[in-house]
């Protein structure tokens, strides 16, 4: 049975802990409303710039841009959006476990697949779980900073350089949905080559102007659609990491305090038996004098 000063000393080290689980969670829960006014500022210009590139699309030929032709089933490539710390929950594990439940209920579909990783912990866990049918192209840090339009910038070009390098066959992209501080929600989407959403058979189809052609614009929007849903990814699994963050530092908290409740009742109790003890020792020891 541990002593008194034993408890005593875990008692003090869970107290610690507590207090360090509940400034992450106060943290978090900053970082997570700037990166939830960020999602929802996002989401509106990648669906509205998704709906102009379908109306355009389906009124050219699916050959008239490297993007949107259908290619064969040779080599795809994953792009996985995970975080570069831990510490908050299943998150990143979660999402590595679906890119690699993907790809191995998908093994005919292609001869082969590689991972282009964001993140450092989804490197990780793919590193020591995988097999020889996945080949790491890439990692990428995502960094404790905001996330920002350019680094999503990059990784698009990057991915259309080599999709159009004709690397891969498909691009398709797998990360965290945010849906709400305790929710989210793992996607994985097709992202190249791009398929415009299909209009349902008769509804209204919005008639657009183009200068100097559709051709043209074409050419510059399918681009900077690739850029902006990478960046939309990114912004969706920042806010769910501090989601997840927040959530999992919380639960820490109560299990300490939990933790504390115990070993206080414990401490009480043995200290109870020592004074008890005690007390007895004392009365045989005068009942032996007598």
């Amino acid at each position: 049975m541990p002593s008194l000063k034993d408890i005593k000393k875990r008692i003090g080290t869970v107290k610690n802990t507590q207090q360090i689980t509940k400034a992450m969670k106060m943290v978090s829960a900053a970082k997570l409303r700037r990166a939830q006014e960020a999602v929802t500022a996002a989401r509106p210009y990648a669906d509205k710039m998704q709906d102009v590139l379908s109306s355009l699309a389906l009124r050219e030929d699916a050959d008239s841009h490297p993007l949107l032709v259908q290619r064969g089933k040779g080599k795809a490539l994953v792009v996985l959006v995970t975080g570069d710390r831990g510490l908050c929950g299943g998150f990143n594990t979660n999402i590595s476990k679906v890119a690699e439940r993907f790809i191995r209920e998908n093994k005919d579909g292609y001869e082969s697949y590689e991972l282009l990783i964001i993140g450092r912990k989804g490197s990780d866990y793919l590193k020591r779980r995988s097999g020889m049918y996945i080949h790491k192209v890439h990692e990428h840090l995502v960094g404790s900073g905001q996330v920002s339009y350019p680094t999503g910038a990059l990784l698009g070009q990057e991915v259309i350089e080599l999709y159009r390098a004709d690397e891969y066959d498909a691009v398709y992209l797998v990360y965290n949905a945010f849906q709400s501080a305790m929710t989210q929600v793992q996607t994985v989407t097709q992202l190249l080559p791009i398929v415009p959403k299909q209009v349902a058979e008769g509804s209204h189809v919005a008639e657009y102007l183009y200068e100097p052609d559709a051709g043209a614009v074409l050419s510059q929007i399918l681009p900077k659609h690739i850029e902006v849903q990478i960046f939309r990814a990114l912004l969706e699994s920042a806010a769910s990491e501090h989601g997840a963050r927040m959530t999992a530092m919380d639960s820490a908290s109560k299990n300490a305090a939990e933790m504390i409740g115990k070993l206080t009742l414990q401490y009480n109790r043995a200290r109870q038996a020592s004074i008890t003890k005690e007390l007895m020792e004392i009365i045989s020891g005068a009942e032996s004098i007598k």
